[in-house]
């Protein structure tokens, strides 16, 4: 007489190999988007420096000017003041801008982000 302990079933649930895989993937995922926080706080240091730039200049050297300053207090390394590209619409003064943030995720591999900004046109401010 032969004695059975525990049951018949299979056991079902995540094995030892296929934890380490999703324990790889997850651990890229989490270093991947580290790299990136630099990227988008950049971006939005850029978009804040636009925002505020455009109510306070009025002429193109004064805005690339001020972008320069602003760029230089958030340390802004992407894009400089000659990059804007500075259009009149009518009366209103629009500034656009466009750049690539490399992210090096090993030796000759790469991560490229391309951002693009532009300010709606806005009246010019009565002097």
């Amino acid at each position: 007489m032969y004695r059975h302990f525990g049951s018949s079933r299979r056991q079902s649930g995540i094995g030892l190999i296929s934890l380490i895989f999703l324990g790889v993937v997850i651990v890229s995922l989490l270093i991947i988007g580290a790299k990136l926080v630099p990227a988008i706080a950049e971006y939005m240091a850029i978009e804040k420096a636009i925002q505020t730039i455009r109510t306070e200049a009025d002429t193109v050297p004064k805005i690339r000017s001020a972008f320069d300053r602003h760029a230089q207090i958030d340390d802004i390394k992407s894009i400089g003041g000659k990059d804007l590209d500075i259009t009149k619409v009518a009366d209103s003064v629009v500034i656009s801008y466009a750049y690539s943030y490399p992210i090096p995720l090993t030796d000759n591999v790469r991560l490229v982000i391309d951002f693009s900004g532009t300010t709606s046109a806005r009246p010019r401010a009565v002097k």
